[in-house]
């Protein structure tokens, strides 16, 4: 990946439909070739772009899992759990003898999940399960070690773009927009939810195909959604197409009482891809990518070794990841089914 397409994907992370105009300006290039090096990232699988329903609103716990079990179950293993539609990320961890899965589970129905069918699988030797707390998800709280970070001015130009993205430019909705803080997901908009987690980047124009509904409506319930956080942009990338091979779990135990401000501070570090509170001795979930272990242990000393409030952390290397954001991976690229 050179500079320019590295710079496209800062784009996105910054906001995942920026307008390819507003991503050329940034990136110096023209829009044709903005959109044709987007295109050409989405192909190779080294990054996907979704809308999803928010973290907030649902009744579902989300759960972190490591299982043990025998390094010759463990391909196998990793390989049913990334099939299941209740998972988002499964990777092979700790030697090839432990998985770290992300799953959900309802607690109104929870017979078939995860947690309760892991104890009667033969290949399990052992797991303990984490549940998340808190998610610390503010605007800082991106992956963004790139070398050659966007600019302060650049950011802002982008953010600029929202409201041009929303509306395609032509498109602008000629009805008042309803109040986004009280904007929640129906089973009206399952139409519009089906397309946008297929492509998030999907134009208003498409979506009124799609969906049967006017430009304007489109406009105006997904700058709703979006407003209102009951709709959230995920952009997902194959770290290791960009150069970055060291991907960690970091289990923290932290004093409670400064769980809050570490995970914060952990947070708005451009290595970490997560951070969470969540339940156990190891009280704080962070999740980081580097380029290298060498990158990654001065991440821990520098970063993490400093934190008055740390006392503890256990380092698990990822070997390598089956599932992603609920994407499967397939020989490091991203394979949406």
């Amino acid at each position: 990946m050179d500079q320019t397409d590295r710079r496209i994907v800062q784009c996105l992370l910054q906001d995942g439909r920026a307008s390819f105009r507003r991503i050329a300006q940034v990136a110096s290039v023209s829009e044709q070739t903005a959109a044709r090096r987007y295109r050409a990232l989405v192909a190779d699988g080294a990054v996907r772009v979704r809308a999803l329903p928010g973290h907030g609103g649902s009744r579902e716990q989300t759960w972190f899992v490591r299982v043990q079990c025998r390094p010759d179950a463990a391909d196998a293993l990793a390989d049913a759990l990334a099939a299941r539609e209740d998972t988002s990320y499964v990777s092979v961890t700790s030697g090839g003898s432990e998985i770290v899965c992300q799953t959900r589970s309802d607690p109104t129905h929870p017979h078939g999940s995860v947690l309760h069918r892991l104890p009667r699988t033969a290949k399990v030797l052992g797991f303990h399960a984490y549940a998340v707390l808190h998610m610390h998800l503010g605007a800082d709280a991106k992956w963004r070690a790139f070398d050659e970070p966007l600019t302060p001015a650049e950011i802002a130009a982008l953010h600029e773009s929202l409201h041009e993205s929303l509306h395609d430019r032509d498109d602008a909705p000629t009805q008042p927009v309803s109040d986004s803080r009280t904007a929640v997901l129906t089973a009206k908009d399952a139409p519009l939810l089906v397309e946008l987690a297929r492509d998030g980047r999907t134009g208003v124009v498409d979506l009124a195909r799609a969906t049967g509904w006017s430009k304007a409506r489109v406009s105006a319930r997904l700058e709703e959604l979006l407003d209102g956080q009951a709709l959230r942009l995920a952009v997902d990338l194959a770290y290791a197409r960009f150069g970055f091979h060291a991907t960690a779990y970091l289990w923290l135990t932290v004093n409670p009482g400064r769980l809050k401000a570490t995970g914060e501070a952990l947070s708005s570090h451009p290595e970490t891809t997560f951070a969470a509170a969540v339940t156990g001795s190891a009280n704080l979930l962070v999740t980081v990518t580097c380029r290298t272990m060498d990158d990654l242990y001065t991440y821990v000393t520098d970063k993490v070794g400093i934190l008055p409030a740390v006392t503890q952390v256990d380092v698990v290397p990822v070997l390598h990841r089956l599932k992603q954001a609920g994407t499967r991976l397939h020989q490091g690229r991203l394979t949406p089914s």
